[in-house]
């Protein structure tokens, strides 16, 4: 890569490239720089940078081909945020949209059939989340959905074929690593413990 750095978040993108964006370099702190690489070419180059630096965000790949990239840490340990920006590839340009409802960090984001973004769990400082929300590339509107069960970060969210979304393991601190699973139902907006 042109940058080093760890947290930072990988897409692939229709064309092939692979959107690398954001994370974290101790010499340089929290970044917003973003590179793409060509695998025709084995090579790396620049693109538009993000309109705000993060790591421990997530960055998930819409229908349209753009690249929401929500939520991380802003600065070192301790400032979370709720902002979430999109990329373009036609262009190579970040613009923000619309901001979680929750300040979040290492939660987890998938793409639903229909389209939808759910984000889940997560957390804010000493703060672990079991809250959900949804984010509409339509209206670059963030709305509440159903809650997990237990509060979780650095967990799993896998999309299964019938639609459901298995969530699975993570941490919380006060109950320690997390055996559980919850599955997510879209037409419900309801986790169910499993």
């Amino acid at each position: 890569m042109t940058t080093p750095r760890f947290y930072h978040t990988a897409t692939l993108l229709p064309n092939g490239q692979v959107l690398v964006a954001g994370g974290f370099e101790f010499d340089v702190g929290t970044l917003a720089g973003a590179e793409l690489y060509d695998p025709a070419t084995g090579m790396w180059r620049a693109t538009g940078s993000m309109t705000t630096a993060r790591y421990v965000d997530t960055a998930t790949l819409l229908p349209n081909g753009q690249v929401l990239v929500a939520g991380g840490i802003v600065e070192l340990f301790s400032t979370y945020t709720a902002s979430a920006e999109l990329y373009d590839p036609a262009t190579g340009v970040w613009t923000a949209t619309g901001s979680m409802t929750t300040k979040r960090g290492v939660q987890t984001a998938t793409l639903l059939p229909n389209g939808q973004v759910l984000v889940a769990g997560g957390r804010d400082g000493d703060t672990f989340f079991t809250s959900a929300e949804l984010y509409d590339s339509a209206t670059g509107m963030w709305t509440a959905t159903g809650s997990m069960a237990t509060p979780r970060f650095v967990h799993t969210a896998t999309l299964l074929p019938d639609g459901q979304v298995l969530v699975a393991g993570g941490d919380n601190f006060t109950d320690g690593r997390l055996a559980s699973a919850e599955l997510y139902q879209s037409a419900t907006a309801v986790f169910d413990i499993q």
